[in-house]
């Protein structure tokens, strides 16, 4: 399948797989990797776990667009050191095909009048939306679906992370009319020969 340019690979909530789904596509299209809002710095970067994984040199990375210690919202994390997200001064890299990974879910606040959506909106960026395949997984996917439809956001497809779950799978499709464009079940080892595996699911799309 053809990817936009440029898009945003976001969540439907916290640990859905994001950070993955990035690595995948950033490996296979050869791409260039950004995280506008990093939290939970103290624990590691996205972007580090991403470059090891993929073995791409640094020319496929830029630095976080802002980075926060605390493994919290946007939001909160910047309130804990004392400053606020500014999101028009995070700007987008110019290199293309560019990755952007988002930070939890769709509508995690960004500061006290703006959402991760807003700043996404702002950009007219594509989303790629990322779910858990598991339990709970059809209402977190169908409302973040309707909210992307009612903003009229392109919606690229969905990835859904975890065992395979056939039911669930095709009631989120039947119910939105969203393709889900890959199923990524858990890997023993995840290193580059297993990234781009899995990013052959992505080329065997029409």
């Amino acid at each position: 399948m053809i990817f936009p340019e440029r898009f945003l690979v976001a969540g439907t909530g916290t640990d859905v797989g994001k950070t993955l789904v990035s690595a995948v596509l950033t490996l296979g299209l050869n791409g260039h990797y950004f995280k506008p809002f990093q939290t939970g710095s103290d624990l590691g970067s996205d972007r580090a776990w991403v470059q090891e994984k993929t073995g791409l040199p640094d020319s496929h990375f830029s630095p976080d667009g802002i980075s926060l210690k605390a493994p919290l919202s946007p939001d909160q994390a910047a309130a804990l050191q004392g400053v606020q997200i500014d999101p028009q001064t995070i700007d987008l890299p110019r290199a293309r095909p560019l990755i952007i990974e988002g930070s939890g879910g769709l509508l995690v606040p960004l500061n006290q009048d703006s959402l991760l959506l807003d700043w996404a909106q702002s950009h007219r960026l594509p989303v790629l939306l990322v779910a858990h395949s598991g339990l709970g997984t059809i209402n977190h996917s169908l409302l973040s679906i309707s909210e992307l439809m009612r903003r009229r956001l392109e919606l690229i497809g969905l990835v859904l992370n975890g065992e395979l779950n056939r039911a669930n799978k095709e009631s989120i499709e039947r119910h939105s009319g969203v393709p889900v464009l890959a199923e990524f079940t858990p890997q023993v080892r995840l290193d580059r020969s297993c990234l781009l595996t899995l990013y052959q699911q992505f080329e065997t799309r029409p």
